[in-house]
């Protein structure tokens, strides 16, 4: 939305806006949680609130169409672009191209934890989307591997619909989310984190049972019992698209008119940076435009 809107304002007047989901918003719409806007509108709101700014702002400009429920599935290196949507398929050729994808959490897989495959295992993002969207429960023992802002964010969701985090268990000798997320999801709810240790482990034939915790220098071991396990190890940018097109790296499209912005160029800690770099690209799309 913040590169539309820039396009729009630098005097852009047919811009086509495909969303995926039902709402515009993304990944804002399931972060109820206060910290965004901080930078960029000067106060503090939750991930809605912040996405609806925009929404407001896309609403009120007429040139910019927006489609919905409307998922590209090809992309070709002359910016050929097939999309379905409710009632049918599209294929057109414009003359710029930002992709604003965001990106994907990495899963269990990824990372090489040993053990079965029962149910309870979920990436970060999935569980909170099931609490703040569905109003899911998927569990009442917590066990958060990886100290990313969204494992550290859910820890305190999951104590605060009165679920137990028994532990957030980090390979690495510091945590890689935000201090202030540490701070006020784990050390104001007294929940441990584990740092310098990983999950060996996940034990469970049909629900998860337990995990093995091991030291990285000690090699020592311990159990924590639980029932889900969340993954919280990571994003990568979704940029298959873009590979898909003959440009394999995103950060340097090969393809003229293709600008990559946001969390599907690189990974940020906060979205006011994501709105910024995003308007960046509408105005280099613009500027694009009229140079071509």
């Amino acid at each position: 939305m913040a590169a539309a809107l820039a396009a729009y304002q630098a005097g852009v007047k047919d811009i086509l806006l495909i969303e995926r989901d039902q709402y515009l918003g993304g990944i804002l719409n399931q972060c109820i949680h206060p910290g965004f806007g901080l930078h960029h509108f000067k106060t503090d709101l939750t991930g809605p609130e912040y996405a609806d700014r925009f929404i407001k702002q896309v609403a009120a400009a007429q040139e910019i169409e927006v489609s919905l429920r409307s998922f590209v599935v090809r992309l070709t290196a002359d910016r050929e672009l097939t999309y379905l949507k409710p009632g049918g398929m599209v294929t057109l050729q414009p003359r710029a191209l930002i992709m604003a994808t965001g990106c994907r959490e990495r899963t269990r897989e990824m990372i090489h934890i040993a053990g079965t495959r029962p149910a309870g295992i979920f990436p970060a993002g999935l569980a909170q989307k099931m609490v703040n969207i569905e109003g899911w429960l998927p569990g009442k023992e917590i066990v958060v591997i990886g100290s990313g802002d969204i494992g550290l964010i859910m820890a305190r969701r999951f104590t605060l619909e009165g679920a137990r985090v028994k532990a957030v268990v980090e390979i690495q000798k510091e945590s890689r989310g935000l201090v202030r997320n540490v701070v006020q999801c784990l050390e104001d709810f007294q929940i441990p984190l584990y740092l310098n240790h990983r999950v060996a482990l996940i034990h469970g034939r049909d629900r998860v049972e337990k995990v093995t915790v091991e030291n990285n220098e000690t090699k020592e071991t311990f159990e924590l019992t639980c029932d889900t396990v969340l993954v919280s190890v990571g994003l990568i940018p979704e940029n298959e698209l873009i590979e898909q097109a003959g440009s394999p790296d995103p950060a340097k499209p090969n393809l003229p008119g293709l600008f990559v912005c946001g969390n599907s160029l690189k990974v940020y800690d906060l979205v006011d940076n994501v709105t910024r770099d995003s308007q960046k690209a509408g105005e280099a799309a613009a500027e694009y435009l009229k140079n071509a």
